[in-house]
């Protein structure tokens, strides 16, 4: 089974706690803190395994996550970081945002490695909070909760030449002919249920890849048939030969075929549709009637379009077929097909002096929420009062209490944070 397009949920691993201890060893009577720092989660890596060539394997694996860090201990011992995880995907694959449909890595070179989620940051100790004032702090930092999130794993051949065509009109056989491939070869509609690759080995020792991208129709940019699986695979080409049945036999009209094709491409893709292709005419062994041939020859004279005349069959004009792609495409330079402006990463930076909080207003409460209070609350102590003040501390420096102000909260009411209510008092 060829698997080209597949729905999984990632982890990054969560922080491990910093420690609240303090030194006790004999002859001391009250140590100062030493709780150490915990070991920050696992990142998630993709990388691309050279071995493999379809997602099947996500098909039955949804859910992958790294190794949360361990909890920090007394005597400043930081705690293990969690293990990275990687995941392995073939050559071509890529990586988007299930949410928002944006384009996370393109795996496109061989040995490639991309860091995707980073780890939630380990909490610190409660050694980092002691001041001249505060000399026992009874709180530590709680580790930072791993990045979630559901991406989309795309698999894009790549392949130097595309063929394109209607489904039955000789595709696979040609590419039978012209290299080792032995895709399913059969008198009836969509026999190619896959996309097949070849390696076709010129005359002069050159090679370039070619795929036998499955057959369209009509409506296939809207998704008719297995339509936008298909056109996918067209993207990676750099030249497409666009097979076209001038035999007759089916009553197909060859002109029509053409322009079908290349309407379904332009409505996929602009870019697609101005990749440059070559008519390749075939089942000329067969052809009843020549009318269709001359029409086509005609539009393509008018076009300035390359036509080759051939039989996948008894293999007339092949040769002369290869010798030309080979020679197009040494001026057809591969591209990226993601601008890298399209890329993230996602990270969990340090505060960028962007608000990470909301405040919303509920009766006579008002709820805060966000990461800053998240990193907040898993810092404070609520039994301690040396926490408290770095409690209120912290509400000013974040801004959380600028905007609860601005958003007209009075002595009485009540705020919430993560599931901690407590009165507001000036």
């Amino acid at each position: 089974m060829f698997t080209d397009y597949v729905k999984i949920t990632i982890k990054s691993g969560n922080g491990g706690d910093g420690a609240i201890t303090f030194r006790r060893e004999k002859y001391v009577a009250a140590g100062g803190p030493d709780g150490g720092d915990g070991g920050r989660g696992g990142n998630i890596y993709f990388r691309v395994d050279p071995n493999a060539n379809t997602l099947i394997d996500f098909r039955y694996t949804k859910k992958f996550k790294a190794q949360n860090g361990e909890n920090g201990s007394g005597a400043n011992k930081y705690g293990k970081a969690g293990e990275d995880l990687y995941i392995d995907v073939p050559i071509g694959t890529i990586i988007k945002d299930a949410e928002t449909g944006k384009t996370v890595a393109d795996l496109s070179k061989q040995g490639q490695v991309e860091l995707i989620l980073k780890g939630g940051r380990g909490g610190k100790g409660n050694s980092h909070f002691a001041t001249a004032t505060r000399q026992v702090p009874r709180f530590a930092e709680a580790g930072e909760d791993g990045e979630e999130k559901e991406v989309i794993l795309e698999l894009k051949l790549l392949a130097d030449v595309g063929l394109l065509g209607f489904p039955n009109v000789g595709k696979s056989t040609f590419l039978s002919r012209v290299t080792d491939a032995k895709p399913k070869i059969a008198n009836y509609h969509f026999t190619t249920l896959e996309p097949n690759l070849g390696v076709v080995k010129a005359k002069n020792g050159e090679s370039f890849v070619i795929a036998d991208i499955p057959g369209l129709i009509e409506g296939a940019s809207e998704g008719t048939g297995l339509g936008i699986q298909f056109l996918r695979h067209v993207e990676r080409t750099r030249l497409l030969l666009h097979v076209i049945d001038v035999s007759g036999i089916e009553g197909r009209n060859p002109i029509e075929d053409y322009k079908t094709i290349n309407e379904e491409l332009k409505k996929y893709s602009e870019k697609l549709s101005n990749k440059k292709q070559i008519i390749v005419a075939n089942k000329i062994d067969i052809m009843q009637d020549d009318t269709g041939l001359k029409e086509l020859e005609e539009m393509a004279k008018k076009e300035n379009l390359e036509l080759f005349k051939i039989s996948g069959v008894t293999g007339e004009g092949v040769t002369e077929l290869l010798d030309r792609v080979t020679t197009v495409l040494k001026t057809l330079p591969k591209e990226d097909m993601v601008e890298e402006t399209e890329k993230v990463v996602y990270t969990l930076e340090e505060d960028d002096g962007k608000q990470e909080f909301t405040v919303r207003k509920e009766g006579d409460t008002f709820i805060v929420e966000g990461k800053a209070v998240n990193r907040l609350m898993g810092r404070i102590n609520i039994d301690d009062n040396e926490s408290m003040y770095y409690f209120q501390k912290k509400l000013k420096e974040l801004g959380i209490e600028a905007e609860l102000k601005k958003q007209g909260i009075c002595e009485g009411d009540y705020v919430k944070m993560l599931n901690w209510t407590f009165e507001w008092y000036e």
